[in-house]
């Protein structure tokens, strides 16, 4: 009994299909649990992980009804386009994720299997080396000083040269009128010197500003006085 599928893209067999959708299954749920070792974020998605997989083996389905027949291929295109994606990517690194298990899908309907196989692992090895190692991370901290001071006199050289005892560098963001004109409020992005406490910094500039609140944001946490 022959269970081969004649059509204008050439001939393919069940174990070709079978072969696709099996190997395009089993990269894609490789490449989803890099996804989920590497993820660090709180924006984690079940069923963004979920979608890679489906979209692997959807990709390695069109690849093989496409084959070489190109008048094919720009019907699949015009039928596509009307579909519409509302859910915004909230990671730049998600839209790698997509086009990764496109490639490989790409590759694995096309019968490459070993390419698709090879790129696959090595390109989820990549991703799990960045992520162990911190690759690229920028240790670079900074926080925001906000200073309330009296709007009768020039408060701004008395801030600075707080900030220039307590801070390897700084930088006025902006400079507000507040509660009537009777405060002004100082904005600046700082680096706080090693070993400094912002409760020090806090406390310094307190003593130069009438005693009006300061606050000093640093990443998530707040201190103010």
């Amino acid at each position: 009994m022959n269970f081969d599928f004649q059509d204008l893209s050439g001939t393919f067999s069940v174990m070709d299909i079978a072969i696709a959708m099996s190997l395009s299954f089993v990269l894609s749920v490789m490449i989803g649990w890099v996804y989920r070792a590497t993820h660090r974020n709180v924006s984690y998605s079940q069923s963004y992980v979920q979608t890679l997989v489906i979209l692997g083996m959807i990709i390695s389905l069109i690849m093989l009804v496409v084959g070489s027949n190109i008048a094919r291929a720009f019907a699949l295109v015009g039928a596509l386009s009307v579909v519409r994606f509302r859910n915004a990517i909230k990671e730049t690194r998600d839209v790698g994720f997509i086009f990764l298990v496109m490639a490989v899908g790409m590759a694995v309907g096309t019968r490459f299997y070993v390419l698709a196989a090879v790129a696959a692992v090595a390109i989820s090895l990549v991703i799990m080396i960045m992520s162990r190692f911190n690759w690229f991370h920028l240790n670079v901290q900074r926080q925001v000083v906000k200073v309330q001071v009296p709007s009768d006199e020039d408060y701004t050289h008395t801030i600075q040269d707080v900030l220039i005892q307590h801070t390897d560098e700084f930088e006025l963001v902006s400079m507000e009128s507040i509660r009537g004109g009777a405060l002004t409020e100082l904005m600046y992005t700082v680096k706080i010197k090693k070993g400094g406490e912002p409760g020090n910094l806090i406390s310094a500039l307190r003593e130069r500003n009438s005693g009006q609140p300061v606050t000093v944001l640093t990443g998530y946490d707040q201190t103010d006085l």
